[in-house]
């Protein structure tokens, strides 16, 4: 299946190493040789020598990548954290983003180079955005990671859809 390039999208191919350049930003990377990467009638082609397990796995895997990296130079990618929890609080300090979540300190984490961090103070989310999907999901992971949701209440800092498994506790054990 070939990967389209919309327009505003220069991509730069040299060997298995691809560049990609858009509006929202620039990335490089290098992939396996044992794939073929081809530029034809605006689209990015993928194929493979022969039909072994490793190269079709290689096949699918640099496929879904180099259509991130067109997405996220296009687009960009978003991950929203939800905030649960009485007293627990996000806001911006600058570009920094302060979590209160019920330490004793504020916990200030500064975003990587590529990523922008955004609040929403009434639904408290926190949104995390980027041009690297890779880098925008650990950024996200490793904002979650400050106070994961735990399983009685579900406070903490979960994504937003994500289903929390709830315990019953103490009472709702005595009741069975």
């Amino acid at each position: 299946m070939p990967v389209v390039i919309p327009a505003g999208v220069q991509i730069e191919l040299n060997g298995s190493s691809v560049s990609v350049k858009g509006p929202k930003g620039e990335m490089k990377r290098t992939f396996s040789p044992l794939v073929g990467i081809a530029m034809e009638k605006g689209q990015i082609v993928i194929t493979r020598n022969s039909d072994l397990p490793a190269e079709r796995a290689l096949h699918g895997t640099t496929r879904a990548v180099l259509a991130n990296m067109i997405q996220g130079v296009s687009v960009g990618f978003e991950r929203v954290l939800e905030i649960e929890g009485v007293g627990y609080r996000a806001e911006m300090n600058g570009k920094n983003l302060v979590l209160n979540m019920g330490y004793s300190h504020p916990v200030e984490m500064e975003p990587p180079a590529g990523i922008s961090f955004d609040v929403e103070q009434k639904a408290r989310l926190v949104f995390v955005r980027g041009f690297d999907k890779e880098l925008v999901g650990q950024t996200a992971a490793n904002v979650r990671s400050v106070r994961k949701p735990e399983p009685y209440h579900g406070k903490g800092l979960h994504y937003q859809g994500e289903k929390i498994r709830r315990k019953a506790g103490k009472a709702g054990k005595a009741a069975k």
